[in-house]
């Protein structure tokens, strides 16, 4: 019986809807929803289903099997992260006090390095900051940072820069006014990223369970936040891919309550979230 599932509320959101959600979910994108997560899931279609006009959650499956683009909409509005400037400020510490050093003493003169999963682009504005504001010229060093994301809004947004004042409020007077634009008239309230550090960021649209175009070799990898989207044999693929695209030695960082695999003997644990690849990598 469905009833002890059901959400109430202006649609009713039943355990068979949910199993179909995820169900759905999975097979197109890979990504693999816990059930406690039946109640964000039933919140973020109900915005949909308001947005089409629609009735209930199977005239929303219905809609979807005849417009097939929606599916897009569909794994973007359920996997949509919540993000931040500086987010896990260690990981960012870690690129200035150790990988940049590194590099310096290994005469390096290129960097690059990958945002997996981007959402609206802070996290990849945020390694770019770090190095500015650990380098005494942006041009000392070749750098190139990818990011990529599986939602095409979040790379548009990311790739205008445009943030709400609110988001920065954290970062201090002096950073805000070497790396952001204030708007004026009817962009007041907005912030927009320099361009100088515009131009270090590539976006791309990339599903993560898809093949990659890319073939690396990066010297650091941020995977944050991902992996618990995905099963147990999803992550190990994943990370093995990850690991590919990675230096002998290079860095993988992940979100703070994600772990590599029991299985995945190809990093150590460096720090807290933080892994690097081993100098022999393979099977």
């Amino acid at each position: 019986m469905d009833s002890a599932f059901n959400f109430q509320g202006e649609y009713e959101f039943t355990a068979a809807h949910f199993s179909k959600v995820k169900k759905d979910l999975y097979e197109h994108a890979g990504i693999l929803l816990p059930d406690h997560k039946k109640e964000l899931a039933c919140n973020r279609l109900m915005r949909r289903l308001r947005a089409l006009d629609l009735d209930s959650y199977d005239s929303y499956f219905n809609y979807i099997q005849a417009n097939p683009n929606e599916l897009r909409q569909f794994v973007n509005v359920l996997t949509a992260n919540i993000s931040g400037f500086y987010q896990q400020r260690q990981h960012f510490d870690f690129i200035a006090e150790i990988l940049l050093p590194k590099l310096k003493s290994d005469n390096q003169q290129q960097l690059r390095g990958w945002s997996a999963g981007c959402a609206n682009g802070e996290e990849a504005y945020s390694i770019v900051m770090t190095l500015a504001d650990s380098l005494l010229n942006l041009n000392d060093l070749d750098i190139k940072i990818l990011a990529t994301d599986i939602d095409p809004m979040m790379l548009k947004a990311a790739k205008f820069g445009v943030y709400d004042i609110d988001m920065i409020n954290m970062l201090s007077r002096q950073a805000v006014h070497k790396y952001f634009l204030k708007g004026v008239a009817n962009r007041g309230g907005k912030v927009l990223i320099r361009p100088e550090l515009q131009r270090l960021i590539c976006f791309k649209y990339l599903n993560l369970m898809d093949d990659w175009p890319m073939t690396g070799q990066f010297d650091f990898i941020f995977c944050r936040n991902v992996m618990v989207y995905f099963n147990k044999e999803a992550q190990q693929g994943l990370i093995e891919k990850l690991g590919a695209m990675l230096k002998a030695g290079g860095y993988l960082f992940v979100g703070k309550t994600e772990q590599l695999v029991p299985e995945q003997k190809n990093f150590n644990l460096i720090a807290n979230a933080i892994y690097q690849k081993r100098c022999s990598f393979g099977p």
